[in-house]
Formats: C-alpha cells, sequence, structure tokens
C-alpha cells in the first residue's frame, strides 16, 4: 500500500504529536531529542555509531547521551566489534525503544488513549505544565473516542 500525502494529512497523525512527545519523555525518562533520534535509529534499523552521529546532528547536543541510552537499555549491541577482523560493532534499539515507538503510533492513531489515571505522569499537577498537559491529554483523548 503506498501512502500519499493528502491521505496520511487526511489521518490528522501530527494533530497531538507535541502532547504524545512531551508524555513520552516524561514517562520514559527520556528528552525530547533522545526521542526524535531514538525514531530515527529505530527507521534505519541496524546501525553504527558513526549513523549515530549522523542523526545526531541536528538536535540538541549531548555529550553523555550515547552512554545514556546503552545504559538505560534504549540501545543494545547487535553484533560485537571483532578486532581480528577489523569490523565494527553494529547496534539495534532495543524491544524496550521499539514497544515504546509503537506505542506512540498508536496513540498518534487514536488506537490507544494516554493514561489519564492519578498515577500517570501529568495528572499529579505538581507544577503548571503537568496541569497543561493534563489538560491537553483529557482533550485529546475525548476527542478519539
Amino acid at each position: 500500500m503506498r501512502l500519499d500525502a493528502h491521505t496520511l494529512e487526511q489521518t490528522n497523525i501530527l494533530k497531538y504529536y507535541r502532547v504524545t512527545r512531551k508524555w513520552a519523555c516524561k514517562t520514559y525518562g527520556l528528552t525530547e531529542g533522545d526521542l526524535e533520534l531514538l525514531i530515527y535509529l529505530r527507521c534505519i534499523g541496524r546501525f553504527t555509531i558513526n549513523d549515530f552521529k549522523n542523526g545526531e546532528l541536528t538536535i540538541s547536543w549531548d555529550k553523555k547521551r550515547w552512554q545514556r541510552l546503552r545504559r538505560d537499555g534504549f540501545i543494545e549491541v547487535w553484533r560485537e566489534r571483532n578486532r581480528r577482523d577489523s569490523k565494527y560493532a553494529i547496534y539495534k534499539t532495543s524491544e524496550k525503544t521499539n514497544t515504546i515507538i509503537r506505542k506512540i503510533y498508536r496513540i498518534l492513531l487514536g488506537e490507544e488513549s494516554i493514561p489519564e489515571t492519578s498515577r500517570s505522569t501529568f495528572q499529579k499537577r505538581e507544577t503548571y505544565t503537568d496541569k497543561v498537559m493534563a489538560d491537553a491529554i483529557r482533550e485529546m483523548n475525548s476527542k478519539k473516542r
């Protein structure tokens, strides 16, 4: 199935992208740059450290991003470096990352809603931003029904 611009526009998939992105970042402890980069890397599939660096060119610079994403389990090794053959390491996004990104797509397509329970991220309403985001999430979820 070929998807054209008009069909994609009709889905309104980007209407709630900002709200969904903010929710995902706060829920999973990512920065917006981290999330954008993980989406880019997932599209590539298997990647090298140079692919990571190329993807990082368009987002805010974070010296510790690579180590943090590896340590927190968002990126994992697909093939270790082989010094004997001078082969470099190849990486992939983890199942944890893939699950998060699939969930974002389901939310954007209206197949799933962002949780509005008292335990969810913005529902605590501790700051003004939390209050605004909680209201935006409630409005977004009500429009999908």
